[in-house]
């Protein structure tokens, strides 16, 4: 950790750094950027892939060497200063310089704000049990692992991603699970019904008890975890809580220094903020967004975070371009692989394609005539073929949609 009175210089000086500010690092350099860049991570490790941290790392199949997003020796080769366990608390957007925890300045020519967010944690009694965790970083689920062996019963708040993935590795591992979801069924913020039926259904079937429509009014034992109490009274047995309700963007210095944001700061076009010589990128940037209809939106993606990463490099660089680019998102449960493009919220109807019971089906999303999304599962062909389709906002027959047999591409152009 820096000496609190030193001060130091960089051209850029990237906060962050998962995706958004890798990408943003490696783009700077590749359009042939030549200044001095830093990195500064609250983590203590190099960039490192955060999707697998549900799937690949906790089941055990992947060490943490195999998802860093470059080898370590890459940063210094490339002349990127990686500034470790330091947490920057506040940001002189006049006089361009931050301070981190330990009082360290860091001055810069240019800012780039990557720090993505941090996992929302409950608000009720018991929350800050040992036995309670999220999913966030290496160190998470590092002491997720550690207290497995002896944990029969585990709790998991939120049917989200990240719920339903944790839930598949630990029925893998033998644990009894219950998912716990406030509203009336899995992926509700971001699938249709359908899909969600098909999830619960697979968890179902591999172990998992699904409770829907259900709170948390507290979590009760003395110093750890042993049980979950819900609203109507019932406790349900458990020695380990994974909490998957969302995330707390980052943005507490931009905001205090006079950053125009909310849930997020936010975004232009090129990833500039309010605030001069400052870019903010990735899964806290709140930006107007042409799949959402022009709405102003966070996109938490590994998609997002590269688009616009290279978008702000090449911005600084003094190139022309804006982002506008289709978002995707995978998730691996079991043995189904989801892919999904475009941004269904909003959709007005959706046509399954396929059949679910054959495990590899599709589901395409619409607002009034025009294709805005699909969920494909163990449907790679639909996943590639169905971007031109979102990109364009296609207007096809919704009886071709529905077949199968009939490939996307050859559906768009009509004609």
């Amino acid at each position: 950790m820096s000496d609190s009175s030193t001060t130091t210089s960089y051209d850029i000086v990237i906060i962050g750094t998962g995706h958004a500010g890798a990408q943003a690092a490696i783009a700077l350099r590749q359009e042939g950027f030549d200044g001095t860049i830093a990195m500064i991570g609250e983590e203590a490790y190099p960039p490192y892939e955060r999707p697998p941290l549900s799937k690949e790392y906790l089941a055990g199949d992947k060490l943490f060497e195999r998802i860093l997003i470059r080898p370590e020796r890459f940063w210094n080769e490339r002349a990127v200063t990686l500034r470790l366990a330091e947490r920057t608390v506040a940001v002189d957007a006049e006089a361009r310089c931050l301070t981190t925890e330990a009082g360290a300045l860091v001055e810069y020519g240019t800012l780039i704000w990557a720090a993505g967010g941090h996992a929302r944690r409950l608000s009720c009694d018991g929350h800050d049990l040992s036995g309670v965790h999220s999913v966030r970083s290496r160190a998470d689920v590092d002491r997720l692992i550690a207290e497995l062996p002896d944990v029969r019963e585990v709790v998991v708040i939120g049917g989200g991603y990240i719920g339903l993935e944790a839930a598949a590795v630990l029925t893998k591992f033998g644990k009894a699970v219950t998912i716990v979801e406030a509203q009336d069924r899995v992926l509700a913020r971001v699938a249709g019904e359908a899909l969600s039926r098909f999830y619960e259904a697979e968890h179902r079937a591999h172990g998992v008890t699904v409770r829907l429509n259900e709170s948390v009014a507290c979590l009760e034992g003395e110093g750890a975890i042993s049980g979950v109490r819900l609203a109507d009274g019932i406790v349900l047995p458990a020695q380990m809580a994974i909490v998957g309700i969302g995330i707390i963007p980052s943005v507490e210095p931009l905001i205090a220094a006079g950053a125009e944001g909310d849930n997020g700061v936010t975004v232009d076009a090129q990833g500039r903020t309010s605030l001069p010589h400052v870019f903010a990128i990735g899964d806290c940037a709140a930006h107007a967004n042409a799949f959402a209809d022009g709405a102003v939106i966070r996109l938490e993606s590994v998609q997002n975070a590269h688009d616009q990463a290279t978008v702000a490099a090449r911005t600084i660089m003094g190139k022309d371009v804006a982002y506008h680019a289709v978002p995707w998102f995978w998730s691996n449960q079991y043995d189904l692989k989801l892919q999904t493009v475009g941004l269904s919220a909003g959709h007005d109807r959706a046509i399954l394609r396929g059949d679910p019971a054959g495990r590899s089906f599709s589901v395409v999303y619409l607002r009034g005539d025009r294709v805005i999304a699909l969920d494909c599962v163990n449907a790679m062909r639909d996943f590639v073929q169905g971007k031109a389709l979102v990109a364009d906002g296609a207007v096809v027959p919704d009886e071709a949609l529905a077949d199968p047999q009939r490939p996307l591409k050859t559906l768009w152009p009509l004609g």
